[in-house]
Parts: structure tokens; sequence; C-alpha cells
């Protein structure tokens, strides 16, 4: 027998999730070791507005987690409230450890869900996960999602919605729509809009903390403008004196998110839409799409609507049937008239983009 028959054949080295089944302690990234007997709910949420993690991040991110969890193994018992929130860092490292099989019993138990949810779950997860310092599990990958195109409202329904928002008996109405098909904001956005961030002479406003944290310009119509102006005396009767937005609901207080969802639902059914088929991102999707079709470049979009990365606007290059045909017949009907109108020189003006209502009456 030669000398290397005759050694001794070493063990394979193990990830660090298994070995730390062997161990009697589990080690802490140094980052959380003089943390580890705090509530771990106080502090991940610091972890989070750190990172600049939106309030809705923020809220995803919690709802989606609960449940990993209280994910409950053979033989343990049911988590109390209290005991969920005043686990220690420590604690819930070893409660989230990934050998002992509880991150795979919640992935099953959310694998009917959409893509995209169970995607948000898995990305709450692992941003858990490793600011423990454990390894996420290779085998739990995300779910792949089709290609959605963005909705839209076609020109007839859109027309449909504005003169059933000039009837509402909500005044904020009317203005909540103009204002989100002319100048593209996110509802979150529009709420927190305050007076003092409106340059009504300058036909602008600039949106402080964005999605990510990223304040931005964002350029109004001259009807949009005529109707912030005739807003304002009614949201001073509305509000006090000491209420800073610019949106505010019947009592006076700031508007929200979910009020203006729950004033989208009821105007579409009063629109005489399906349920579900107008909503604040489906007046933001009308905005940029409109841009497009307009003629507006993509770096000119993607600056409107605050993205992050122009692969998020390049989505509305795929757009619908419906809009191609618009555009074909808007191009065919415009090489007509200059076919039959002789051409003029005339004076260039400078104007701010046109919007997805243009055209609307």
């Amino acid at each position: 027998m030669n000398e290397r028959e005759m050694r001794t054949p070493q063990p394979k080295a193990r990830k660090p999730s298994q070995l730390r089944l062997a161990e009697e302690r589990l080690a802490l990234p140094a980052r959380l070791t003089h943390l580890r007997h705090l509530p771990w709910l106080d502090c991940y949420q610091r972890q989070l507005q750190t990172e600049n993690k939106s309030e809705n991040t923020q809220k995803s991110y919690f709802y989606g987690l609960r449940p990993l969890i209280e994910t409950v193994l053979p033989g343990e018992d049911v988590l109390s409230e209290e005991v969920y929130e005043n686990l220690s860092i420590e604690a819930l490292a070893e409660r989230m450890e990934p050998m002992t099989g509880r991150l795979d019993l919640w992935a099953h138990s959310i694998a009917g869900l959409r893509p995209t949810t169970y995607n948000a779950r898995l990305a709450a997860a692992r941003h858990l996960i490793r600011w423990l310092g454990l390894l996420w599990p290779d085998h739990l990958q995300r779910a792949r999602t089709g290609k959605r195109l963005p909705r839209t409202l076609t020109r007839r329904e859109l027309t449909t919605v504005l003169e059933t928002a000039e009837r509402s008996e909500d005044p904020a109405t009317s203005l909540v729509v103009t204002m989100m098909l002319d100048t593209g904001l996110r509802v979150s956005e529009v709420c927190e809009l305050n007076l003092e961030d409106i340059d009504f002479d300058d036909g602008s406003a600039r949106v402080l903390g964005g999605k990510g944290d990223k304040d931005r310009l964002v350029l109004f119509t001259t009807r949009t403008v005529e109707r912030l102006r005739s807003w304002i005396p009614i949201r001073t009767r509305l509000a006090p004196h000491e209420e800073q937005a610019c949106f505010v609901n019947r009592h006076g207080r700031r508007l929200q998110p979910r009020g203006v969802q729950r004033m989208m639902d009821a105007l579409g059914q009063e629109a005489g839409l399906p349920k579900g088929k107008l909503t604040p991102h489906v007046l933001r999707h009308n905005f940029a799409t409109g841009l497009l079709e307009r003629g507006a470049d993509l770096v000119t979009i993607q600056r409107l609507m605050g993205h992050a990365t122009i692969a998020t606007t390049r989505v509305y290059l795929e757009i619908s049937d419906q809009t191609l045909r618009e555009v074909y017949h808007r191009a065919q009907s415009l090489r007509e008239d200059m076919d039959e109108t002789p051409v003029e020189a005339v004076p260039v003006e400078e104007t701010t983009p046109s919007t997805s209502t243009h055209g609307i009456v």
C-alpha cells in the first residue's frame, strides 16, 4: 500500500450554516453582537430606516415576515403577540437558522401566491436572514414572472373618467385625477405634497423624499395650475391653519393613499368601468405612454416619472395594440394633412411636455 492510499481522507468543508448546527451558541455578526439581547423589532426597523427603505417597503417587509417568524415546527408552541415583539436578536437568529427547515415550511405555505407577491415575500425574508448573518439557502429561488404590459385607459375611457370627476361631490376628485394625468405623480407623492412645495408662477412643484428618498421636479400644465388655484379656497375652508398638506379630505386632514384608492374605486364605478380598472397607478401609466406617443424620449420620461433606472421606463416601449392603432391613425392623418396643406414657416415656441390627456375635451 503506497503513501497516498494510507492517508486518512479529510472531510469536506461545511458551510457556515451547517457548522452552526454543531455549535453550542450561534455566532452573530460583529455589528449585532452588542445588540443581541435587545428586541429585534425596533432594531430591524432602524436598520431599514438606515437603508432609506420607504414606509411602504417597511410595512411590506414586516407584513411578509410575520408569517415566517410565526411558522411552527413540530413540538413548538405558537408565538404569542408579546413573545413575537420581544424576541431578542439572538433568539430570532436561532429561530431563523435555515437548516432547521422553518424557511422551507414557510416557502411551501406561500407557494400559491402570485409570482410577484411570492417574490416580494422572498425578498423580505432574504433581507432579514442576511441581516442576522445567516446564509440564504440556494434552493429558494425567485419565481419566474411573465412580462406584463402597463395597464392604461383608452381615450374614450379617459374622457368618461374626466367628465365623471367633474360631477363628483368630492371637490378634490377632479383635481387629483388631473394632477396624476398631467404630472405622473405617484399616489404617495400626491398625498405628501405640501403647499410650500408648489411654485404657481413657474408651474412646477418639488417632490421631496419620493420613492428611494429621491427629490425631483414635476411640471404642471396650465389646466393643472388653474385647478390648483381654484382648489385653494376650498382647501382653506376645510383644513386647519397649521395643516400644510395640499390635498385634504372632507375632515380637513391630509389625504392618504388609501383614501385616493377609494376615490378611484368610486369614480371608476360611476364611470362604468370594470372593477379595478381605474387606479392611481393606471393614471400614472397613462401619463408615461402619452408622452411616449407624442415623441418624448425615454430619458425625459425617466426623469419626469422619477424612475431610478431607465430599465423601468423601457417597459413603456411595449405598448398595447390599441395604442399602436391610435399612433398609426394619428400619424396617417398627420401625413394626409401635410400633403394637403402648404408648409409654412412658424416661430418656434418653447413649451412643456404634453400629457396623456392632450386632445381630450
